[in-house]
């Protein structure tokens, strides 16, 4: 018996095995907030920071020097965008070839310390003025350390490079010895006085604030219309008339010394016929207001008819005497019998009011500066805490912001109220307290803006010479510059640097003795700043040949604003190794008005330069509907939040794809979207280390043998190249990352790779093509770890060492790729370009043909691509397949089928779909015509039969 012949097909082979599939240790999952902080664990061991400078000796140097945060409570979200956006300028200008050291530093001194101090107090019933100072500036001092320490980590946790271990701090003994070094040079130089002019007041925190220190919120206000009746003048029909001022700020009526009119306005003498009941006024009066703000005014005071008895130029009103509305007030007797000049002032104008406006100098800078030119008496009449003094009579004691009760009442008791109410306007308010300020004139000190020093001449020659990026900043802190008035730099508080000077009690000049000032920064730079407040310390300074009892030692702290502003005297120094002046200052646009321009000033008030060579501002960070964060609307995204739920290169990411020059938003939509930005280029990162699995030098192709497809891709490098050379060099890093972004997604995942997996997976491994590929793989993994690092130093570590590992390796002690000349091909681009608007044509083909079932990969088809005459040139016909993934395609000039596919915007590109002839192969899955020809591996094409088994 015989067995029966067998029915069974041999086993099909399995050619996975023989595929050359990606192969990395470098993990698909980032995991960042476990990661990283091994990283930074990492990097601390090996010294990376110690090693970069070691190795940078050689460079140019490269300085941002760092605007410092205050160290009074955790980081927020707009430290984090500030100090990622310098590490990156940093770390940018480190791989460009510059030793960009970088010295982080924080602003210690200040009322916000203060402030904290004192609420600590008030919470255990402890009174600040009981404390001895020198204790309770020890108690601010442990209060700054612990919270510079605490954001140092929190910096650090964000990725943040710098000499960590070195920082400056404005209560530094050094500094603060520098800080009264500083001031010196101004009191010698002449600039610094003592004057008696109005400034930005708190009644709360007893002191004067500048300008950065004061924010503008709605607030309600009183208002109140009043006549002054005139008491002499050059017309007649004047005297015995009533001008009338409209004010938001009825208590500065006590301090009213003068009244402002416009020469070129032209003023109606009116007569009230009738009034609303109820109306303050009486018909009869004759009244003197603009002639453009009469409808308005009536409607506000209630006149419902008048008579315009003439109309006049404000120029008549010269040389008229007005009398005070309270003169004769019995309560008030006899403060208010003075006299009040119409003065012209070319502030006046006729957008609200009256047309004229009430001059109290002691309450405004426009007031204060036409009282000055005219002589008028600057009235000490508002104590420190805001209520009235005895130069107010009749309000003595009552708080400005209560007396508008008063002084309408006073106002009404003499006949002079015209109309009273309540508008809700911006008012300035402390940014600390919150609280509403005042203009209030006290003795403080100042700097000189246009002395001989000129100041404010040099610093604004100085702006002209800065690069600007965003180049509006320069107009911005130019027109500060120019309009604003002299320093006022004394501070009523206790905590900070004094204003370490004596003024001679009989001549009230400060005392300018350059042997006193060596002998206080001496002082200050072993003992710090707390040694002006030691026991003797007027006699020790002064010295023995001079009487304390004879001099006023001044107890006023300099403006933080003045301190932080001298940061560069204690940093860019031979000391710490950093050149002056600074490449670069980078802060948020709210430091026109602070920072740059408190240093600006600074540096050209004592070294008659800007302490910086370029600014860059970023904007504000807002929620993901625009509205700015606050606790209380629960939309604070804070960054510790960030790194624990997506790790500091996602958060770094958000801030280099916004454009910093204007407002930010994030949120939780924003983030995720952030962090599907970073897997795609981390999918880049990872597909590229697969492919260069095993990869060695000897593989790499000289240019002149590489298709043109990678040569293409090297140029697409080389365009790259200089778009972030030049963001390295202009500080102006909007788009760069996006655009990077934009290449790995559309040029190289959905085009070059997408095109090259069957060459790096099918070919055999020595193929011309595959070591083509690799070598423009290789070159791309160096580029955009590279790139990457300065915004992702965590990834781009973790991407660098997965293909060069090693103990003492990094990205971060790399250069920028030095792209070879020969890479950039304009002509090959513009060819390419072309290319991809044709493959456009035909991909479209095959996700039709995909759409309607016909087919479910693109290697199932071998289309008819039927281009112009011009265009036939460009690609054979298997470079065609090759880029449109296709197992076959025909080039044709001929006509088009009239179904044939065509994609707008592409003219004389049409495509015929047709299926692929033949088996599909097992291993490329390729389906071609020679497919079952082999005996051995029926299953396999000829390409992929040779790769298996090669000759």
């Amino acid at each position: 018996m015989t067995d029966a012949p067998s029915t069974e097909t041999p086993a099909a082979r399995d050619y996975r095995g023989t595929v050359f599939l990606p192969k990395t240790s470098f993990p698909m999952k980032g995991d960042l907030p476990k990661r990283e902080p091994g990283w930074l664990e990492r990097w601390e061991r090996m010294g990376l920071w110690q090693e970069l400078r070691e190795r940078s000796k050689a460079l140019p140097k490269f300085v941002l020097h760092d605007g410092p945060p205050y160290a009074n409570g955790p980081l927020h979200i707009g430290h984090a965008l500030n100090k990622i956006l310098k590490d990156v300028i940093n770390r940018a200008a480190q791989m460009a070839g510059h030793d960009a050291g970088y010295v982080p530093g924080w602003d210690c001194h200040g009322l916000p310390i203060e402030w904290k101090v004192e609420e600590e107090y008030r919470a255990k019933g402890k009174d600040k003025d009981s404390v001895p100072v020198l204790e309770f500036r020890a108690e601010c001092r442990a209060y700054a350390a612990h919270w510079l320490d605490v954001q140092r980590e929190e910096f650090k946790r964000l990725g943040v490079a710098g000499d960590w271990a070195h920082p400056y701090a404005t209560m530094d003994f050094s500094s603060e010895a520098t800080i009264a070094g500083e001031i010196g040079k101004f009191l010698m130089n002449g600039s610094l006085y003592r004057g008696l002019r109005p400034v930005m007041w708190s009644p709360v925190e007893k002191t004067a604030l500048a300008e950065a220190e004061v924010e503008y919120q709605d607030h309600k206000s009183a208002i109140l219309f009043t006549n002054f009746p005139i008491i002499s003048a050059s017309a007649p029909d004047l005297v015995g008339a009533e001008v009338v001022i409209w004010t938001t700020t009825p208590w500065t009526i006590p301090a009213n010394r003068g009244l402002a009119y416009g020469e070129e306005i032209d003023y109606a003498l009116l007569q009230v016929d009738a009034v609303e009941d109820g109306a303050l006024l009486t018909p009869g009066r004759r009244l003197v207001v603009a002639e453009a703000l009469i409808p308005s005014f009536a409607k506000e005071v209630g006149i419902t008819a008048h008579s315009v008895l003439r109309i006049f130029k404000g120029t008549e009103l010269a040389g008229a005497i007005a009398a005070h509305p309270l003169r004769g007030w019995e309560a008030g007797a006899p403060g208010y019998g003075f006299d009040v000049p119409l003065l012209a002032g070319d502030f006046v104008t006729t957008e609200a009011g009256t047309g004229v406006v009430h001059i109290a100098p002691a309450h405004g800078e426009d007031d204060f500066a036409l009282g000055r030119a005219y002589g008028l008496p600057v009235t000490e009449a508002v104590a420190d805490d805001g209520t009235y003094t005895m130069q107010a009579p009749g309000f003595t004691g009552v708080h400005v912001f209560k007396a508008h009760e008063p002084v309408w009442a006073a106002l009404t008791e003499m006949g002079k109220l015209s109309g009273k109410g309540f508008i809700t306007h911006s008012y300035p308010h402390s940014w600390r307290s919150k609280k509403p300020v005042i203009y209030r004139a006290t003795p403080q000190w100042f700097i000189a803006m246009d002395d001989a020093n000129q100041i404010r001449a040099k610093a604004l020659d100085a702006l002209a010479k800065t690069h600007f990026v965003p180049d509006q900043g320069r107009n911005r802190i130019g027109s500060m510059v120019a309009g604003r008035p002299d320093w006022c730099i004394s501070r009523q508080r206790a905590w900070g640097v004094p204003i370490a000077i004596f003024v001679d009690k009989r001549t009230g000049e400060p005392l300018r003795d350059p042997a006193i000032m060596e002998r206080v920064t001496a002082a200050f730079r072993e003992e710090g700043a707390d040694a002006w407040y030691q026991p003797g310390a007027a006699q020790r300074f002064l010295g023995n040949e001079r009487n304390p009892d004879d001099y006023e030692q001044v107890m006023d702290i300099v403006d933080v604003w003045f301190e932080s502003g001298s940061t560069h005297a204690f940093t860019l120094t031979p000391e710490r190794d950093l050149p002056f002046p600074a490449d670069l200052y980078l802060e948020g646009s709210d430091q026109h008005r602070g920072w740059f321009h408190s240093s600006l000033l600074e540096s050209i008030g004592t070294r008659g330069v800007a302490p910086f060579k370029a600014i860059l501002t970023h904007g504000f960070v807002l929620d993901e509907t625009g509205r700015k964060m606050s606790k209380s609307l629960g939309n604070v995204t804070a960054p510790q939040e960030v790194t624990k739920q997506y790790g500091a290169d996602i958060l770094r990411l958000w801030v280099m794809n916004s454009d910093t020059a204007d407002d930010l938003r994030i949120g939780k939509n924003i983030l995720t979207q952030q962090a599907e930005l970073y897997r795609r280029l981390r999918n880049t990162l990872r597909w590229l280390l697969g492919n260069l699995d095993g990869f060695q030098d000897a593989e790499i192709l000289p240019h002149d043998q590489l298709p043109e497809l990678e040569r293409w891709v090297l140029h697409r490098l080389s365009e790259l190249d200089a778009r972030i050379r030049k963001a390295a060099k202009d500080y102006d890093w909007n788009g760069v990352y996006p655009e990077i972004h934009a290449f790995c997604a559309t040029d190289l995942s959905a085009f070059y790779f997408d095109v090259r997996k069957d060459s790096l997976y099918c070919d055999a491994l020595d193929s011309q093509r595959r070591r083509a590929a690799r070598t423009v793989l290789a070159a791309l993994h160096r580029c955009l770890t590279a790139w990457l690092a300065p915004v992702m130093p965590f990834t781009a570590e973790e991407a660098w060492l997965a293909r060069f590992p090693g103990e003492g390796e990094s990205v971060h002690l790399q250069l920028f790729p030095e792209i070879p000349a020969e890479w950039r091909d304009e002509a090959l681009a513009a060819k390419w370009a072309r290319v991809r608007d044709i493959r456009r044509v035909v991909t479209g083909a095959l996700e039709k043909a995909r759409g309607a079932g016909t087919i479910g990969s693109s290697l199932q088809a071998a289309p008819s691509l039927h281009l112009p005459e011009a265009d036939l040139p460009l690609l054979p016909a298997g470079t065609w397949a090759e880029l449109c993934i296709t197992s076959g395609l025909e080039l044709t000039a001929g006509a088009a089928p009239e179904d044939a596919f065509t994609v707008e915007g592409v003219p004389g590109v049409a495509v015929a779909f047709a299926p692929a002839a033949g088996e599909k192969c097992e291993r490329c899955w390729r389906v071609l015509p020679e497919v079952g020809r082999s005996a051995a591996h029926p299953g396999l094409c000829l390409r992929c039969e040779a790769v298996v088994e090669p000759a």
